[in-house]
């Protein structure tokens, strides 16, 4: 799924007419998109997938659903997540995002008629590639429209999933308690809903550049529209008038005189005009003005419009690892974006763990046979009250800097108390209560660590750590099954391993704690030291 407005500005043509249908430019796919993204989440099913592994319907065992079927979603995830994250952008996203929802079909067909543990496991390894491609959901938008709709788009598309997961899972809830629908019944739904998503997606225009493999070179950047005032050197937002849609033809003004190609030069090389210091643009970090895409040299003389059409540009793999390899490090190398993402990949490590097997643990705590069991509302109530969460979150405003490693050790002891209770108060509805404050705490946090990594970060800088922190996140969660869930390791019970993932959020808790304190004592100290010295200046 993916993060971050209006309509997109009238296209103007070289008669200087503006082009009809510039909304339609974002308008069309985003819609097509959020599509996708409503049927490919309504899965009235999911929430009774243990009670129905465990059901008549293909009389698995608690041991081989727990600890030899589960894990290898875990595992499949891990192994695909990286090359999908490079096929993704290489391929344009769209060809992945058929894949996803291919991998779901198959997966929901093989649910209805596979029978046995091996194919099972099978099933489970189709399921870890929807999860692994559902980075491009998110990612495609970004390849279709502008930069100042990025805002806007991923709230459609991130809504879009929230809604068709709710629907999916109140639509189950009734249809088990009240219509007294089978389980079997609910997955062909879901079949039907995932086949609608796949329908859908081959109507997505196929997006003419990505991130990182078929984004626009320097030379075209320098033949692209650009402004600058250069009465006094600053740089000026893009006008809307001549804003270029994605895998368009380019309108390029070029000053008769030739002098805009020289200052154009200047720019380039990193001759700055005087007042034009490097600025630390929102979501880009600190830039220069050669840095800055998406801006043309404004000259009073006369200007020649120009029609360019963009060029095939060869992709070098090997750069592009490198150039990688170097956002790599020079990411990480901030304090601030090192706690954020080590919170971050921790954390999502013990949810991936604790949403995995909750519906286990409560299956234990109350065997589903001849009772009601209200997984599916929990579910949609976790989620509806977690959104309402994030969005109040948006509002708070305080030093997330100063309190914000405090913030997350207090935050992450709440989830451990919650995973404890959950684990050893043997009722259903403590334990549902648990899960729903557990859900709601962690997407409140993990949205703030999204918006601390984000506000400095380029799009492809967040597309690299968000990537980076879940590979960690999905390292540390093969380690943590192999050890503790996987037959092949410990193999534990589900109350044995419950009380290892509070156990694990409460060290979480602890690190955090103690790291925010000391950095509180540093930033009081270094207070001091500039009051101290403020009256000797003077």
């Amino acid at each position: 799924m993916a993060d971050s407005h209006g309509g997109r500005p009238a296209r103007r043509s070289a008669r200087g007419a503006p082009a009809g249908g510039g909304a339609c430019c974002w308008a069309l796919p985003t819609a097509l998109l959020c599509a996708y993204g409503f049927f490919c989440s309504v899965r009235p099913s999911e929430p009774f997938l243990t009670r129905y592994l465990l059901g008549p319907h293909k009389n698995l065992s608690e041991t081989q659903v727990f600890n030899e079927i589960y894990p290898v979603w875990t595992y499949s995830y891990l192994a695909l997540l990286f090359p999908v994250f490079l096929a993704t952008d290489y391929l344009r996203y769209k060809p992945v995002v058929l894949l996803q929802g291919l991998s779901l079909i198959v997966t929901w067909f093989m649910l209805l008629y596979a029978q046995g543990l091996r194919a099972i496991q099978f099933l489970e390894f189709f399921y870890g590639m929807g999860t692994a491609t559902d980075i491009a959901y998110y990612s495609y938008i970004y390849s279709v429209v502008d930069i100042n709709l990025y805002q806007k788009v991923t709230s459609y598309c991130r809504s879009a999933t929230l809604v068709g997961y709710t629907v999916g899972s109140v639509s189950g809830q009734v249809l088990v308690s009240v219509a007294g629908w089978s389980l079997f019944s609910l997955n062909v739904i879901s079949l039907t809903s995932i086949s609608i998503a796949f329908g859908t997606a081959w109507f997505l225009p196929m997006p003419q550049k990505s991130l990182f493999f078929h984004h626009l070179s320097s030379q075209q950047l320098s033949c692209e529209m650009k402004v600058m005032d250069c009465k006094n050197g600053a740089a000026v937002q893009d006008h809307p008038d001549v804003q270029r849609a994605p895998g368009w033809e380019d309108e390029t003004k070029v000053p008769l005189n030739g002098e805009g190609h020289s200052a154009e030069k200047q720019v380039s090389a990193g001759h700055t005009a005087p007042g034009n210091a490097n600025v630390e643009t929102p979501g880009r970090g600190i830039q220069g003005p050669w840095e800055r895409p998406a801006l043309f040299l404004r000259q009073k003389e006369p200007m020649l419009v120009l029609r360019t059409s963009q060029k095939k540009q060869k992709v070098d793999i090997a750069k592009v690892l490198k150039d990688l390899w170097q956002d790599f490090l020079q990411c990480y190398s901030s304090r601030t974006m090192l706690c954020w993402s080590v919170w971050w990949a921790l954390s999502t490590c013990g949810y991936f763990q604790v949403i995995n097997y909750a519906q286990g643990l409560w299956e234990m705590v109350l065997p589903s046979h001849g009772v009601d069991i209200y997984n599916g509302a929990v579910e949609a109530a976790s989620t509806l009250l977690g959104a309402v969460a994030v969005v109040v979150v948006g509002h708070i405003k305080t030093s997330w800097a100063m309190w914000g490693e405090v913030a997350l050790a207090l935050f992450s002891f709440l989830i451990a108390a919650a995973v404890y209770i959950m684990d050893t108060v043997r009722n259903i509805w403590v334990c549902y209560g648990s899960y729903v404050i557990f859900r709601i705490i962690y997407m409140m946090l993990i949205t703030i660590a999204t918006f601390q990594i984000a506000t400095n970060l380029s799009v492809e800088r967040y597309a690299l750590v968000f990537g980076v922190n879940t590979f960690i996140a999905l390292a540390l969660q093969t380690l943590l099954t192999v050890i503790v869930v996987d037959a092949s390791g410990l193999g534990l019970d589900i109350f044995t391993q419950f009380m290892i993932y509070a156990s694990y959020f409460a060290a979480i808790s602890l690190v955090f704690l103690v790291s925010g304190i000391c950095s509180i004592v540093r930033a009081y100290r270094r207070r001091e030291q500039v009051q101290s010295r403020s009256p000797e200046s003077q």
